[in-house]
């Protein structure tokens, strides 16, 4: 079994592993299934041993968080001698000379950067594929691994890596986190600090791991929390539980059900009050959300030839461009009010994460608009809410029985600060009702 993140640190800072030997297992593992599950758009072979044996080389190994371990990170990130190519043939490609703000947290506490995980274009949408490769769901290869952080998932969900990470600007950590079944968490905002969020303040940077405990320890380094690192089980909560699907009232699949049902019946018996109740959702908050959904990426592209971007980008920046009026401060403050009120009356909500079952693995970037649009809000239907409103929300697996369909879990959302609540709640479910880590075993 691929040991957890949490594992090799121990055993690198005890003297017990080598990270060189760490990184190349890894390394030998994306070479034997990275050709079916396609998670990466750039493996780094000769650079990661080298940065390897960096880490080895260090008088403070015995203190760092993440030491020797190996880290996917998402094709965003400024990485010193690689370009972030944002799922894109029509930007920049001239390498970074140093590293970004998020890489320099990840190197500074230990982790070795193993590659640069597939994205969908400008991650506008929760597939994740491009013209050299499809990330897959590595439970069922014929499905998506989601997006747009969905290279991240597929390579931790496969073993690959024991933990990547991601950003979410309207569901891009959580909704691959559940297509794959893992634990991924959205941070409220501000918590990973950073000078220019994007999506106009939707999109933040956050973890996917296979454990709680993996889970807490990237985000502690990532928001430089250390606080964060252990979570402990909280003492009884007010929990509210709602399936009603925001605005639309679709129908819902029984497997996204039967899930969060499963996580009431769970948290219910470990002493926490559950009630059935549901936010006041509005269709302006609704429309907000869509709208820096749209203008943020034409903003971004405004780097790139458009020229060269794939025809649903180009209609997508088009529709943002109109769209930028659209994106108003109250607005957000208008569901945040709605928000506070109901978080004063329950400490955590609990939702399906999906709307819809996951889309098949395909060549979406080649299919209209209109197409994978239809795709992103059938399951993106609970997760950007929460972007809008700068609340922290986790994923965690609630159900992974291959022979009943593909993974399923639950969303916990809770008030801004409330990153540790969620980590010790969803630890709470880890020990109660644990789930196969990844497919490798």
């Amino acid at each position: 079994m691929v040991q957890t993140a949490a594992e090799i640190a121990r055993g690198v800072r005890a003297g017990e592993l080598d990270p060189v030997r760490v990184t190349n297992e890894a390394l030998a593992r994306i070479d034997a299934a990275d050709g079916v599950v396609g998670a990466f758009r750039r493996v780094r072979r000769a650079e990661a041993p080298a940065e390897a044996a960096q880490v080895a080389r260090r008088p403070d190994l015995g203190e760092l968080p993440l030491a020797g371990v190996p880290i996917a990170v998402k094709d965003v990130l400024e990485v010193a001698g690689e370009y972030a190519g944002h799922g894109s043939a029509a930007g920049p490609r001239t390498p970074f000379t140093a590293d970004g703000l998020i890489a320099s947290r990840l190197r500074a506490a230990g982790a070795v950067i193993i590659g640069l995980t597939r994205v969908p274009e400008l991650c506008i949408f929760p597939m994740s594929d491009d013209p050299s490769g499809i990330a897959r769901n590595p439970w069922d290869p014929a499905l998506t691994a989601g997006g747009s952080s969905g290279g991240s998932a597929a390579a931790v969900a496969a073993g690959l890596v024991p933990i990547a990470h991601g950003t979410d600007g309207l569901g891009s950590i959580r909704l691959p986190s559940a297509m794959c079944g893992l634990v991924g968490l959205k941070p409220g905002f501000g918590v990973v600090r950073e000078p220019s969020p994007g999506w106009f303040g939707m999109s933040t940077h956050g973890p996917m791991a296979t454990t709680v405990e993996d889970a807490a320890l990237l985000v502690s380094v990532l928001a430089e929390r250390p606080d964060l690192a252990e979570p402990t089980v909280p003492g009884p909560r007010r929990i509210a539980v709602s399936t009603q699907v925001p605005v639309v009232r679709a129908k819902l699949p029984s497997l996204l059900t039967a899930a969060v049902s499963r996580a009431a019946q769970l948290l219910a018996s470990s002493g926490h009050t559950v009630v059935e109740a549901t936010p006041q959702y509005s269709a302006g908050a609704m429309l907000g959300a869509v709208a820096r959904w749209s203008a943020g990426p034409a903003r971004q592209a405004e780097e790139f030839d458009f020229a060269r971007l794939q025809p649903r980008t180009r209609t997508h920046v088009r529709l943002g461009r109109l769209s930028r009026h659209l994106v108003r401060d109250r607005t957000r403050t208008r569901w945040q009010t709605r928000t506070a009120e109901f978080f004063a009356d329950h400490d955590v909500l609990v939702t399906p994460v999906l709307g819809a079952l996951p889309p098949k693995a395909d060549r979406w970037h080649t299919r209209s608009h209109r197409a994978n649009t239809s795709a992103a809000a059938g399951v993106g239907l609970f997760t950007g809410w929460w972007n809008l409103a700068g609340y922290p929300a986790l994923t965690v697996p609630i159900t992974n029985d291959p022979a009943q369909g593909p993974p399923a879990g639950v969303q916990l959302i809770a008030a801004p600060g409330g990153e540790g609540l969620l980590l010790g709640l969803a630890a709470e479910l880890e020990s109660v009702n644990p789930w196969p880590r990844t497919t490798a075993g």
